[in-house]
């Protein structure tokens, strides 16, 4: 299914979407060091840089680890990725030599996964959030400090076809639609119309 924006933006927000058909292969070292880069560039309060990722590459010592925080369902088909990322994000943050809430860190480390998901999308891998898996297991399994809250993981690789898919997932297996901006966007309060386009409009 073709994606149209309602107004011009570059392709690139329109082609990232979410598969769950990988083709299994191994992601270079290159790539990833790429995505990480481009996540390591997001905006953060107070330059924070909350985020933290835990990686494992199918296959390796931790591969099996992380495939079983997944819900089974989820594991149907993230077995075939090439890696699994597991963001974190630091609760804290230090203001005059004083650790604080830091109450943005969930919003500032999605502005990281976003960056990773496009610039691996430009390098020709495509990844898939995942909400879906055992946050209490991850974090005794992974020995992750309480100081760290577990965001999501994130499944990456080479966008397969519907044959390395599980056949319950063959349905959905495409790009989804947005939410008009009329339905998303308001003039300072809820259901106030911001625009007057009659794209937007209708």
């Amino acid at each position: 299914m073709a994606r149209e924006p309602a107004y011009p933006i570059d392709p690139l927000f329109v082609d990232r979407w979410s598969p769950r058909s990988f083709t299994g292969e191994p992601v270079p070292d290159a790539v990833l060091q790429s995505a990480f880069e481009a996540a390591r560039w997001a905006p953060s309060a107070s330059n924070a840089q909350p985020w933290r990722f835990l990686i494992t590459r199918h296959g390796d010592a931790n591969w099996e680890t992380f495939l079983g925080l997944l819900m089974p369902r989820n594991a149907l088909w993230a077995g075939r990725a090439s890696a699994l990322v597991l963001i974190l994000s630091a609760r804290h943050i230090e203001r005059r030599r004083a650790l604080v809430d830091n109450v943005s860190h969930s919003f500032d480390a999605g502005a990281a996964w976003a960056n990773f998901a496009h610039q691996a999308l430009l390098l020709g891998w495509h990844s898939h959030g995942i909400g879906g898996f055992d946050r209490d297991a991850a974090r005794s399994r992974l020995a992750i400090p309480e100081d760290y809250a577990i965001e999501t993981i994130v499944a990456l690789g080479r966008l397969g076809g519907l044959d390395t898919l599980h056949a319950d997932f063959h349905q959905t297996e495409s790009p989804n639609g947005r939410r008009s901006l009329d339905e998303t966007v308001f003039a300072g309060r809820i259901g106030e119309p911001a625009f007057t386009d009659e794209r937007n409009a209708a």
